[in-house]
């Protein structure tokens, strides 16, 4: 296993958030600055002792309860332990053992899960002897930590990384890897289905048909390419933000295997608030990524419907205008392969590197023109330009005051390099580095 997923469960106010925040900014975390991503989530990125996993946290599990919020938190608890490699099942270890407990330890066992039986707010070696009460839910030893405090997080961070492997020891895989995402029912196994020419998708009307993401090899142009087919939800929650959310989980764990994704839209829908987060959450990962519109074959239209809906989505798209756009409809299979084409230009770009001498010439230039502003009123000199990786490109600028630089100066060094090498697709990172 090379990038786990462990979900944080446990019945509400034990202290599964403090957790979260703990272990997240923990030792080593990564943190995500990327200017408009949504912060607004309950899931992130960490690494501990160079091995990387996505740690989620979600709701109160109230196992038993016929109130809505409630049973919709039960959901999204049910879902994130049937998507976790690990799940970190947290108690409070100054109340003792709750009857709510027992049930969502009998829910664990059942899910034949890795589980790490976590016994919060033990502050010291004197409050030790409340951990002994939870050995009867049958869990395993009992791992004692004050996520307020962080006492033994260390620990905990060894336990839970303990079956993953350093980050880069997996062999490449020399196919090109396509992640089929978008939230429920927007058309992802029919499109499949369709550039295979074969039914090997269960595929109907009611989001969440698709069980688990399931790898497709589809063969076009003498070229073997691997298809990821994002699963949907296994049960339609009550609540809205329920399926969105694990919606966004399950994306997470297809971007982690891919090279580049495609990111299906209904066409009678638009992009919508859910669509955003999903072209967030693949720019948030570093992915060259395509835009298609499917069931185009169900809008009316005329010759001008395709370039004024264009013009719609890059309006809202703002930042993420560089995506290319395909319209397609998997029923009718029109357009399919155009998908796959940009997939492979997008690949090609995004694996692209320009001469250290070509960007100092062409830059350098735009930079004179526009040189950097400081509220400070200090001169800002950015001296050498360099890409210094690939897939994704990350750029590094080597200046005398690389904290003075503000966004909007570097939105316009992103667009004016977009503008000269074009990067179709592709997410850049710039850097800025002192002299």
């Amino acid at each position: 296993m090379s990038h786990a997923l462990a979900a944080i469960v446990g019945r509400p106010n034990v202290g599964k958030s403090t957790l979260f925040n703990r272990i997240v900014g923990a030792r080593d975390a990564i943190v995500h600055d990327l200017p408009g991503v949504t912060r607004d989530r309950h899931y992130a990125d960490t690494e501990w002792a160079g091995k990387l996993f996505t740690i989620v946290d979600t709701g109160g599990f109230v196992p038993v309860s016929d109130d809505a919020i409630e049973t919709a938190i039960r959901e999204q608890a049910q879902i994130a332990i049937d998507e976790a490699d690990i799940v970190l099942f947290v108690v409070d270890g100054k109340i003792g053992k709750h009857p709510a407990d027992a049930e969502i330890a009998s829910i664990l066992r059942r899910a034949q899960k890795k589980v790490i039986l976590i016994v919060n707010k033990i502050d010291g070696d004197t409050a030790e002897g409340g951990v002994a009460d939870f050995f009867s839910l049958g869990l395993g030893d009992p791992v004692s930590i004050s996520a307020l405090g962080g006492r033994k997080i260390g620990d905990l961070l060894d336990l839970i990384t303990e079956g993953i492997s350093a980050s880069g020891g997996q062999p490449a895989d020399p196919r090109l890897k396509i992640a089929v995402i978008g939230k429920p029912n927007v058309g992802k196994s029919s499109f499949v289905n369709a550039l295979l020419q074969e039914e090997r998708h269960i595929v109907t009307d009611i989001p969440g048909t698709t069980r688990d993401p399931i790898d497709a090899l589809l063969r076009y142009h003498g070229e073997e390419l691997l298809l990821i087919d994002t699963a949907g939800l296994k049960r339609k929650s009550r609540i809205k933000e329920s399926i969105e959310f694990f919606s966004i989980v399950r994306t997470l764990k297809s971007i982690e295997r891919c090279d580049v994704a495609v990111i299906l839209l209904d066409a009678t829908q638009g992009l919508e608030h859910q669509d955003l987060r999903i072209v967030e959450t693949a720019m948030e990962r570093r992915r060259g990524t395509v835009l298609a519109v499917n069931k185009w074959d169900l809008v009316e239209k005329d010759d001008r419907t395709a370039r004024t809906f264009e013009r719609v989505l890059q309006d809202r798209l703002r930042m993420y205008a560089f995506l290319p756009i395909v319209f397609i409809s998997a029923l009718t299979r029109q357009r399919i392969y155009k998908v796959i084409d940009f997939l492979r230009q997008v690949d090609a770009e995004q694996n692209k590197r320009i001469p250290t001498s070509t960007l100092n010439a062409v830059l350098g230039a735009d930079i004179k023109a526009v040189p950097p502003q400081s509220k400070s009123g200090k001169e800002i000199k950015l001296k050498y330009i360099a890409q210094v990786n690939v897939k994704p490109p990350v750029f590094a600028f080597f200046c005398n005051e690389p904290k003075l630089i503000e966004e909007s100066y570097r939105r316009y060094l992103e667009n004016r390099i977009r503008e000269h090498f074009a990067f179709r697709g592709v997410p850049l990172s710039l850097t800025f580095r002192q002299k």
